[in-house]
Protein backbone atom coordinates (compact mmCIF):
# COMPACT_ATOMS: atom_id res chain seq x y z
CA UNK A 1 0.00 0.00 0.00
CA UNK A 2 1.10 3.60 -0.92
CA UNK A 3 1.41 6.20 2.06
CA UNK A 4 1.79 10.09 1.54
CA UNK A 5 4.10 11.50 3.91
CA UNK A 6 3.99 15.76 4.35
CA UNK A 7 5.46 17.65 6.55
CA UNK A 8 8.17 20.42 6.04
CA UNK A 9 10.55 19.41 7.85
CA UNK A 10 12.66 16.66 5.52
CA UNK A 11 14.18 15.00 8.52
CA UNK A 12 10.70 14.37 10.06
CA UNK A 13 9.56 12.93 6.63
CA UNK A 14 12.05 10.85 6.14
CA UNK A 15 12.35 9.04 9.87
CA UNK A 16 8.33 8.78 9.15
CA UNK A 17 9.08 7.02 5.59
CA UNK A 18 11.68 4.64 7.26
CA UNK A 19 9.63 3.52 10.13
CA UNK A 20 6.61 2.76 7.18
CA UNK A 21 8.78 1.33 4.92
CA UNK A 22 9.99 -1.43 7.50
CA UNK A 23 6.52 -2.22 7.78
CA UNK A 24 6.12 -3.00 3.99
CA UNK A 25 4.71 0.69 2.99
CA UNK A 26 5.87 2.07 -0.47
CA UNK A 27 6.26 6.07 0.58
CA UNK A 28 5.66 9.22 -1.65
CA UNK A 29 7.18 12.08 -0.03
CA UNK A 30 6.13 15.68 -0.22
CA UNK A 31 7.03 18.96 1.69
CA UNK A 32 3.65 21.53 1.22
CA UNK A 33 0.13 21.25 0.69
CA UNK A 34 0.75 21.66 -3.23
CA UNK A 35 2.96 18.96 -3.58
CA UNK A 36 0.71 16.54 -1.69
CA UNK A 37 -2.26 17.56 -3.97
CA UNK A 38 0.03 16.96 -7.31
CA UNK A 39 1.38 13.56 -5.91
CA UNK A 40 -2.18 12.09 -4.98
CA UNK A 41 -3.22 13.53 -8.46
CA UNK A 42 -0.97 11.35 -10.20
CA UNK A 43 -0.13 8.32 -8.35
CA UNK A 44 -2.13 6.04 -6.02
CA UNK A 45 -2.19 6.63 -2.14
CA UNK A 46 -4.19 4.61 0.14
CA UNK A 47 -3.40 7.06 3.33
CA UNK A 48 -1.83 10.15 4.18
CA UNK A 49 0.12 11.50 6.82
CA UNK A 50 -0.12 15.42 7.04
CA UNK A 51 1.34 17.94 9.18
CA UNK A 52 -0.59 21.69 9.30
CA UNK A 53 2.48 23.88 9.55
CA UNK A 54 3.57 24.44 6.40
CA UNK A 55 4.64 26.70 3.23
CA UNK A 56 2.88 27.38 0.29
CA UNK A 57 -0.20 25.36 1.29
CA UNK A 58 -1.00 24.36 5.01
CA UNK A 59 -2.47 21.17 5.88
CA UNK A 60 -5.85 22.58 6.65
CA UNK A 61 -6.10 23.42 3.34
CA UNK A 62 -4.44 20.73 1.16
CA UNK A 63 -7.06 18.64 3.63
CA UNK A 64 -10.30 20.53 2.07
CA UNK A 65 -9.14 20.50 -1.24
CA UNK A 66 -8.15 16.78 -1.24
CA UNK A 67 -11.57 15.75 0.58
CA UNK A 68 -13.15 17.26 -2.25
CA UNK A 69 -11.89 14.82 -4.68
CA UNK A 70 -11.55 11.75 -2.65
CA UNK A 71 -11.74 9.83 1.02
CA UNK A 72 -8.55 8.63 1.40
CA UNK A 73 -7.52 8.59 5.20
CA UNK A 74 -5.73 10.84 6.51
CA UNK A 75 -3.79 11.49 9.62
CA UNK A 76 -2.84 15.29 10.58
CA UNK A 77 0.16 16.09 12.41
CA UNK A 78 0.82 19.50 14.89
CA UNK A 79 3.09 20.60 17.12
CA UNK A 80 0.69 22.44 18.63
CA UNK A 81 -1.20 20.33 21.28
CA UNK A 82 -4.75 22.80 22.03
CA UNK A 83 -8.12 21.35 21.51
CA UNK A 84 -9.04 23.77 18.92
CA UNK A 85 -6.09 22.87 16.51
CA UNK A 86 -7.19 19.48 16.77
CA UNK A 87 -11.14 20.58 16.47
CA UNK A 88 -10.56 22.40 12.85
CA UNK A 89 -8.19 18.96 11.49
CA UNK A 90 -10.71 16.57 12.14
CA UNK A 91 -13.61 19.41 10.84
CA UNK A 92 -11.99 19.77 7.96
CA UNK A 93 -11.85 15.67 6.99
CA UNK A 94 -8.62 14.75 8.91
CA UNK A 95 -9.80 10.84 10.40
CA UNK A 96 -7.37 11.27 13.18
CA UNK A 97 -4.74 13.53 15.09
CA UNK A 98 -1.39 13.50 16.69
CA UNK A 99 0.28 15.55 18.36
CA UNK A 100 4.19 15.92 17.62
CA UNK A 101 6.50 14.66 18.75
CA UNK A 102 4.93 11.58 19.37
CA UNK A 103 5.76 7.90 19.20
CA UNK A 104 6.39 6.19 15.76
CA UNK A 105 5.74 2.89 17.31
CA UNK A 106 2.00 4.92 17.74
CA UNK A 107 1.61 6.32 14.45
CA UNK A 108 2.52 3.13 13.15
CA UNK A 109 -0.64 1.57 14.78
CA UNK A 110 -3.07 4.45 13.86
CA UNK A 111 -1.57 3.78 10.17
CA UNK A 112 -2.68 0.64 10.37
CA UNK A 113 -5.73 1.02 11.96
CA UNK A 114 -7.29 3.68 9.13
CA UNK A 115 -5.99 1.10 6.32
CA UNK A 116 -8.86 -1.39 8.46
CA UNK A 117 -11.04 0.52 8.69
CA UNK A 118 -10.82 1.96 4.96
CA UNK A 119 -10.28 -1.63 3.71
CA UNK A 120 -13.43 -2.66 5.45
CA UNK A 121 -15.55 -0.12 4.34
CA UNK A 122 -14.95 -1.02 0.69
CA UNK A 123 -13.04 2.27 0.12
CA UNK A 124 -9.91 0.91 -1.22
CA UNK A 125 -10.04 -1.92 -3.86
CA UNK A 126 -7.62 -4.48 -4.72
CA UNK A 127 -6.42 -4.17 -8.60
CA UNK A 128 -5.75 -7.59 -9.97
CA UNK A 129 -3.16 -5.16 -12.68
CA UNK A 130 -1.31 -3.33 -10.08
CA UNK A 131 2.02 -5.79 -8.70
CA UNK A 132 4.09 -4.77 -5.73
CA UNK A 133 6.97 -5.50 -3.71
CA UNK A 134 7.61 -3.14 -1.20
CA UNK A 135 8.13 0.27 -3.13
CA UNK A 136 8.44 -1.40 -6.09
CA UNK A 137 4.89 -1.11 -7.90
CA UNK A 138 3.77 -2.09 -11.86
CA UNK A 139 0.18 -0.69 -13.08
CA UNK A 140 -0.04 -3.22 -15.87
CA UNK A 141 -2.47 -0.70 -16.88
CA UNK A 142 -0.91 2.00 -17.71
CA UNK A 143 2.79 0.31 -17.98
CA UNK A 144 4.02 2.44 -15.46
CA UNK A 145 6.31 1.55 -12.93
CA UNK A 146 7.68 3.02 -9.68
CA UNK A 147 10.10 2.82 -6.85
CA UNK A 148 9.55 4.79 -3.98
CA UNK A 149 7.33 6.76 -5.98
CA UNK A 150 9.65 7.54 -8.82
CA UNK A 151 8.94 6.75 -12.26
CA UNK A 152 11.36 4.28 -13.29
CA UNK A 153 11.73 3.99 -17.57
CA UNK A 154 12.23 0.26 -18.70
CA UNK A 155 12.27 -0.82 -22.34
CA UNK A 156 9.79 -3.34 -23.23
CA UNK A 157 11.31 -6.53 -22.65
CA UNK A 158 12.87 -5.09 -19.18
CA UNK A 159 9.34 -4.57 -18.04
CA UNK A 160 7.92 -7.84 -19.23
CA UNK A 161 10.86 -9.35 -16.85
CA UNK A 162 10.13 -6.97 -13.79
CA UNK A 163 6.52 -7.64 -14.32
CA UNK A 164 6.47 -11.56 -14.42
CA UNK A 165 8.91 -11.44 -11.50
CA UNK A 166 6.89 -9.06 -9.90
CA UNK A 167 3.56 -10.83 -10.26
CA UNK A 168 4.85 -13.77 -8.78
CA UNK A 169 6.91 -12.01 -5.96
CA UNK A 170 8.73 -14.90 -4.18
CA UNK A 171 8.54 -17.43 -6.40
CA UNK A 172 11.77 -18.23 -7.86
CA UNK A 173 11.84 -18.23 -12.21
CA UNK A 174 15.15 -20.07 -13.81
CA UNK A 175 16.82 -18.17 -16.77
CA UNK A 176 14.93 -20.75 -19.07
CA UNK A 177 11.96 -20.00 -17.90
CA UNK A 178 12.09 -16.55 -17.91
CA UNK A 179 13.52 -16.15 -21.44
CA UNK A 180 10.18 -18.72 -22.51
CA UNK A 181 7.78 -16.71 -20.38
CA UNK A 182 9.07 -13.25 -22.13
CA UNK A 183 10.28 -13.90 -25.53
CA UNK A 184 7.69 -16.62 -26.33
CA UNK A 185 10.04 -18.93 -28.07
CA UNK A 186 11.93 -22.02 -26.48
CA UNK A 187 15.00 -21.40 -24.93
CA UNK A 188 18.58 -22.02 -26.32
CA UNK A 189 21.41 -21.28 -24.55
CA UNK A 190 19.78 -17.94 -23.08
CA UNK A 191 21.60 -16.91 -20.01
CA UNK A 192 23.36 -14.16 -21.45
CA UNK A 193 20.59 -12.90 -23.09
CA UNK A 194 18.44 -12.91 -19.84
CA UNK A 195 21.62 -12.23 -17.41
CA UNK A 196 22.31 -8.68 -19.35
CA UNK A 197 18.53 -7.53 -19.05
CA UNK A 198 18.85 -8.29 -14.90
CA UNK A 199 21.49 -6.26 -14.72
CA UNK A 200 20.11 -3.48 -16.57
CA UNK A 201 17.03 -4.05 -14.66
CA UNK A 202 18.38 -3.84 -10.77
CA UNK A 203 20.28 -0.60 -12.34
CA UNK A 204 16.92 1.29 -12.40
CA UNK A 205 15.62 -0.35 -9.47
CA UNK A 206 17.89 -1.44 -7.35
CA UNK A 207 19.66 1.60 -4.56
CA UNK A 208 22.42 -0.28 -5.02
CA UNK A 209 22.34 -2.91 -7.51
CA UNK A 210 25.30 -5.13 -6.11
CA UNK A 211 23.20 -5.47 -2.94
CA UNK A 212 19.36 -5.74 -4.94
CA UNK A 213 16.78 -5.56 -2.41
CA UNK A 214 14.45 -6.44 -4.83
CA UNK A 215 15.42 -8.73 -7.50
CA UNK A 216 17.37 -11.56 -6.14
CA UNK A 217 19.39 -14.10 -7.63
CA UNK A 218 19.39 -17.59 -6.00
CA UNK A 219 22.18 -19.15 -6.86
CA UNK A 220 22.27 -22.17 -9.24
CA UNK A 221 18.56 -21.58 -9.71
CA UNK A 222 17.61 -18.57 -11.24
CA UNK A 223 16.23 -15.40 -10.24
CA UNK A 224 12.91 -13.95 -7.85
CA UNK A 225 11.59 -10.79 -7.08
CA UNK A 226 11.47 -10.54 -3.23
CA UNK A 227 8.32 -10.27 -1.84
CA UNK A 228 8.31 -7.58 0.78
Amino acid sequence: MNILVCDDDKAIVDAIGIYLENEGYAIFKAFNGLEAIETIREHEVHLIIMDIMMPKMDGIQATMEIRKENNIPLIMLSAKSEDYDKIVGLNMGADDYMTKPFNPLELIARVKSQLRRYTSLGGLETKSHVYQSGGLIIDDESKIVTVDGQDVHLTPVQYKIVRLLTANAGKVFTIEEIYEKVWNEPSFNPENTVTVHIRKIREKIEINPKEPKYLKVVWGVGYKVEKL
